[in-house]
């Protein structure tokens, strides 16, 4: 499978020309060129689209859904995903934004098992008339935000993708059907759940209880080569990256954002020792934790 496709890339490869930003765009779907079918790759960014009038399959890992008239749909960028249209020409909206763009908290918050953000969740939803509307008006103030000048509105945008992510829970009991899944696709799904469910950390007395590839395929009952082999056939990913990218995104977010001391950060999330936590995170990000921690302190 192809390398992920960025937000700019998939911008200009319909004639978009570049979003406003890197991290996130909005735009109403009839006022762009859409193609009958979008390839099923990879995406390095977070999609939330409303589709209207829509005719089409969607394809999602190896599940297809038929979708017809309204739909809500929200995009992972761990799985590939495309769009096929059948008739008509759909109407609607999208928004598009990068893992920059998602904040610790919105992650934390209750949105945090919504389909967007876990990966065994229901993409695809089928709002009621009134729940359109509402999802409608939603877009429509982000499109308004997107054109101001107002200093916090990206924070602002924020929000308004988390009432999004709050449409689409309320109506999740709607939820279509899906194809049988394979295997691979099951067994992917399952991993990425259960790496998922341990965080975020609650307590620096409370250590990760699954903290390498060996753990986890003991959890899945399969053998390690097994689970690697599939997550890099169906994510690109292998079991240690998708580990090691949580741990790293957890230590940046506990060293930001709690007063833990960093023996304490590098406990929970499974270094016995210091140092070898230490070693860890500037291996990932060049920075040792103590100074990464400093320099946050310095900016804020």
């Amino acid at each position: 499978m192809q390398a992920r496709e960025s937000l700019t890339e998939y911008y200009q490869r319909y004639g978009r020309g570049r979003p406003h930003t890197s991290q996130f765009t909005v735009y109403r779907i009839e006022d762009v060129a859409t193609p009958v079918a979008f390839p099923h790759v990879r995406r390095d960014f977070f999609k939330i689209k409303l589709l209207c009038n829509a005719q089409g399959i969607l394809s999602y890992a190896d599940r297809q859904v038929a979708v017809q008239h309204c739909a809500l749909v929200f995009v992972n960028p761990l799985i590939p995903y495309s769009w096929e249209r059948t008739a008509g020409r759909e109407t609607g909206f999208a928004c598009l934004f990068t893992e920059n763009f998602v904040t610790q908290q919105l992650k934390t918050a209750s949105v945090a098992n919504s389909p967007l953000f876990r990966v065994g969740g229901t993409p695809v939803l089928f709002p009621p008339s009134e729940s359109v509307h509402q999802l409608q008006a939603l877009f429509e103030q982000l499109l308004k935000e997107m054109q101001t000048s107002y200093a916090n509105k990206y924070d602002l945008l924020r929000n308004y993708v988390q009432l999004l992510i709050h449409e689409g829970l309320k109506i999740a009991p709607l939820a279509p059907s899906y194809l049988p899944a394979t295997s691979a696709a099951r067994l992917s799904t399952l991993f990425l759940d259960l790496l998922d469910r341990q965080f975020p950390v609650a307590s620096p007395q409370q250590p990760l209880v699954l903290k390498n590839a060996n753990e986890f395929a003991g959890q899945l009952a399969v053998h390690t080569n097994h689970l690697n082999k599939v997550l890099r056939e169906v994510t690109g990913k292998t079991t240690t990256e998708h580990i090691t990218e949580k741990l790293i995104d957890e230590a940046k977010a506990l060293l930001q954002h709690s007063n833990w001391s960093i023996a304490e950060v590098g406990y929970c999330l499974g270094f016995g020792h210091a140092p070898n936590f230490n070693a860890f995170f500037k291996k990932q990000t060049g920075l040792p934790p103590h100074q990464y921690r400093q320099q946050l302190m310095v900016l804020s």
